[in-house]
């Protein structure tokens, strides 16, 4: 297992001045940041674009920007967020005509690419692709709105994943996406996640730092 990531979703700061939303995450601990980037249209939401992310790195943002694309068509818009300074790009098998091909332009443009699994997509998603990817994620809620329940059936979906990405041989992510919090996040290590996406975990509290601290906590209890 490769060390933990905590990437936290910036779809839940506050976006009067999110600058320092992000400045003060980082600055707790996290890891990465989450762009949840979703197009009313997917998904029965609308949310951030490529400026968004451009607007981040110019005000000094060097941590890992990681862009779950809740899009369609997909493939219009990897370029922009490529550009704009996204290192990794996650897209949904539905919303690509075709998968591999979405994945080779996401490498070509210069970032890592990840495939995105929905509560009810099936693991065998993976059979011809896994080999490719850089990151699986796994919904543990419906795409399309924070603040939602984790689904426990992602629980089995995730020792699934993680026994293929194990027979890979490779370094593969596995994240999760959806209701994840302190009290929940190490279960969910323990089922084979190793980047833990959280909103209104982090971003709804009064002290990242401490609810940062306890989701590593919880983690490095399942290791031990």
């Amino acid at each position: 297992m490769q060390p933990a990531v905590i990437a936290p979703s910036i779809l839940s700061a506050d976006f009067a001045r999110l600058g320092q939303e992000v400045d003060t995450v980082l600055a707790s601990g996290a890891d990465w940041v989450h762009f949840d980037v979703m197009d009313n249209h997917y998904v029965p939401n609308l949310t951030i674009g490529p400026l968004v992310c451009d607007a981040l790195r110019k005000h000094g943002v060097t941590a890992p920007i990681d862009v779950h694309l809740m899009v369609e068509p997909v493939d219009r818009i990897v370029p922009d967020f490529a550009r704009a300074g996204a290192s990794l790009i996650s897209f949904h098998p539905e919303a690509s005509r075709h998968v591999h091909r979405t994945i080779q332009l996401i490498k070509a443009e210069g970032c890592q690419a990840g495939l995105v699994l929905n509560p009810a997509t099936p693991v065998e998603v993976l059979d011809y692709v896994l080999e490719e990817l850089d990151l699986v994620l796994l919904m543990s809620v419906n795409p399309g709105f924070g603040g939602q329940a984790f689904i426990p059936s992602t629980l089995d979906k995730l020792r699934r994943v993680r026994e293929r990405i194990g027979a890979s041989g490779k370094p593969i992510r596995l994240e999760i996406d959806g209701g994840v919090k302190p009290d929940n996040i190490g279960a969910i290590a323990a089922a084979g996640a190793d980047t833990f996406v959280a909103g209104s975990a982090i971003f709804g509290q009064p002290d990242y730092a401490e609810v940062i601290a306890r989701m590593r906590n919880e983690i490095d209890a399942v290791s031990r």
